[in-house]
């Protein structure tokens, strides 16, 4: 170590020296004394700034009632699938002679489909052809091929065969739907609250965004088990007739059970519990707030119907405590199938 070099000071030797020690060690050193003086000022003066700003936060934030909107859906996953699902089967086995129908194609009632030639007529057929066409074109005329007619007015959903195939008659070379529909499960609480004719929303994975109007047409009559839970059957019906639905695509239904328009609103978390009921925390002008009893009506989960006790325009103080907890709560309920919009 070169001659003259000074070590730092250690922080054991400042406390142990005495105040007189002190005011000579300072006398000696003053810049090293003055830096450590500004840096506990400054560190004092924050620490003083921040436990007044976590003082002055508020404790309740203001909100004015209003009016609007309120519905309430019960949420289940279902899949795009035919109403009536159709196999069409030849009468007779033979020879796919003709196909007239591609997959989507929309045909009516009665309409010949394709047709087949029995065994008889494709041999006699294939002998003709090996003479000539005249002689092909006579016996086609004779013998006349079977037609494979729609039942039903429809769409054609699938295509198994083409022309010059061989099929039995227990085969089906033609799949046609009257129309597509979702069918879903809903669980057993939630039957209460399902009827015929409500208003439902579908929405595709295939197509994300897209909501879909429809409407329930068919509840189930016997239960089934799922998962060891209770569930019955459900068909919403799709009120808008859109190409992009295919058989099979999965989809979610949303059943609206409850409806309301232009009542008085709240945040959930503005309900306090009170003896005998709820109540929410109005402020008053030129006076303390207090605490008014509300009755509630229906509930998407984040907002609450008020039926009586407030008015509209009326300013409530919600806690931010309460505000908190709610959002955590209601963080920790995602995924679940009561869902509101």
């Amino acid at each position: 170590m070169k001659h003259g070099t000074r070590l730092p000071v250690p922080v054991t030797y400042l406390v142990n020296r005495t105040p007189k020690g002190l005011v000579r060690s300072a006398y000696r050193h003053p810049r090293r004394w003055a830096a450590g003086a500004i840096i506990f000022l400054a560190l004092a003066a924050a620490a003083t700034c921040a436990l007044r700003k976590s003082g002055d936060k508020p404790a309740w934030r203001e909100f004015t009632v209003v009016r609007g909107d309120l519905s309430v859906a019960v949420s289940t996953p279902g899949e795009v699938s035919p109403q009536n699902r159709i196999e069409l089967k030849p009468p007779l086995a033979g020879r796919i002679e003709q196909i007239l129908v591609r997959e989507g194609d929309w045909v009516k009632k009665s309409q010949v489909l394709a047709y087949i030639s029995p065994p008889e007529r494709a041999a006699l057929l294939d002998a003709a052809r090996l003479k000539s066409g005249e002689e092909a074109a006579r016996w086609e005329d004779a013998y006349k091929a079977a037609p494979l007619v729609a039942p039903l007015a429809g769409f054609i959903i699938l295509r198994r065969a083409e022309p010059g195939q061989t099929i039995g008659s227990g085969d089906a070379p033609l799949v046609m739907a009257d129309r597509l529909i979702v069918r879903a499960q809903v669980d057993e609480t939630d039957m209460s609250r399902i009827k015929v004719g409500q208003r439902a929303e579908v929405a595709l994975d295939a197509y994300p965004g897209m909501k879909i109007p429809g409407r329930v047409d068919h509840l189930a009559y016997e239960a089934k088990q799922a998962n060891n839970v209770t569930v019955y059957d459900i068909e919403v019906e799709l009120l808008k007739d859109m190409a992009i639905f295919r058989s099979g695509m999965t989809a979610t239904a949303s059943i609206i059970v409850t409806d309301r328009h232009k009542v008085i609103l709240v945040p959930a978390e503005a309900l306090t519990d009170i003896a005998g009921g709820v109540g929410v925390m109005v402020k008053h002008q030129g006076k303390a707030p207090s605490v008014v009893p509300v009755t509630v009506g229906a509930s998407d989960g984040s907002s609450v119907e008020i039926t009586k006790g407030l008015e509209e325009k009326t300013v409530i103080l919600i806690s931010l405590k309460a505000v908190g907890a709610a959002s955590a709560q209601n963080g920790s309920m995602l995924g679940g199938k009561r869902t509101g919009h």
